[in-house]
């Protein structure tokens, strides 16, 4: 975007600030609605938020290019220059949260509930800035992002679109949970699952065939998360008489219209 002296702005620093925020008050608008201290959760949301860059770099070059890093570890800390895994970025989160969660003594599963949709709107607003494009694509589909001359999958907006979409689905879901925990392990799958079908437009190290690095770790995500719905069904099921009104349906697919109507709108102008 522009510098100044030694620093450098970056657009996709500027769409996480946003996302982040974004999500940030979507948690604590939900935190308090359900009577939990919004307080203390706001600092575990932010200490997650950096045990999750952490995550998402540690497991970058240790899956990525191990090799490269180990022989030049200086460029460890160069994350301006890109390399995060969203893995990662999920687990060093999930770690830090469940620590500080348990700490305080508030109710994890319940909290993860809460914060599932701020977490996935957070994570497709920072997708618009990402500059990690597809592979190639013909050049006659009018979507494609042209990158020195060749046209590329815009992987980030398939991305932010199916995101927005989940979102959509854990918004509803978070009215009328069936048991504790429901709304994150739906996230979890939901989010993994989108990774995967994303994933055949990128370019990564593959693995097997079509199959990458990356879909095995959102493969293993999708198991673990099929074993936890096995788990939370038994141990704490919710039985409430709630009722999704049709006008909740029809508020929260016009913001997520909205949502991917500007988004597309930022993404193709800065991008494209």
């Amino acid at each position: 975007m522009f510098s100044i002296g030694p620093l450098t702005f970056y657009f996709f620093g500027l769409m996480i600030a946003i996302g982040s925020l974004v999500g940030l008050y979507i948690f604590t608008r939900e935190a308090k609605r359900q009577g939990l201290d919004h307080k203390v959760l706001m600092d575990i949301a932010i200490y997650s938020l950096i045990g999750g860059i952490v995550g998402a770099r540690i497991i970058y070059i240790l899956v990525y290019n191990p090799s490269y890093y180990f022989s030049n570890p200086l460029k460890i800390f160069s994350i301006h220059e890109g390399g995060l895994s969203i893995h990662g970025g999920i687990l060093g989160g999930l770690l830090v949260g469940y620590w500080l969660l348990k700490r305080h003594k508030l109710p994890f599963w319940k909290t993860l509930d809460i914060v599932a949709p701020a977490l996935i709107i957070a994570q497709g607003i920072s997708r618009i800035g990402c500059d990690v494009f597809g592979g190639p694509i013909s050049s006659a589909l009018p979507w494609g992002i042209e990158v020195n001359g060749e046209y590329l999958h815009p992987a980030q907006a398939y991305e932010f679109i199916l995101d927005y979409l989940l979102f959509g689905y854990l918004w509803l879901r978070l009215k009328k949970p069936s048991y504790s925990g429901q709304v994150f392990i739906h996230y979890l799958i939901g989010f993994m699952v989108i990774r995967g079908i994303v994933e055949f437009t990128r370019l990564n190290p593959m693995v097997f065939g079509p199959f990458s690095v990356s879909h095995v770790m959102s493969l293993i995500g999708i198991i673990f998360g099929i074993i936890l719905i096995q788990y939370r069904k038994k141990s704490d099921p919710i039985h409430n008489g709630k009722v999704i009104k049709i006008s909740d349906y029809i508020k929260t697919a016009l913001f997520i219209l909205v949502m991917i109507a500007v988004s597309l709108v930022v993404y193709y102008f800065v991008q494209g």
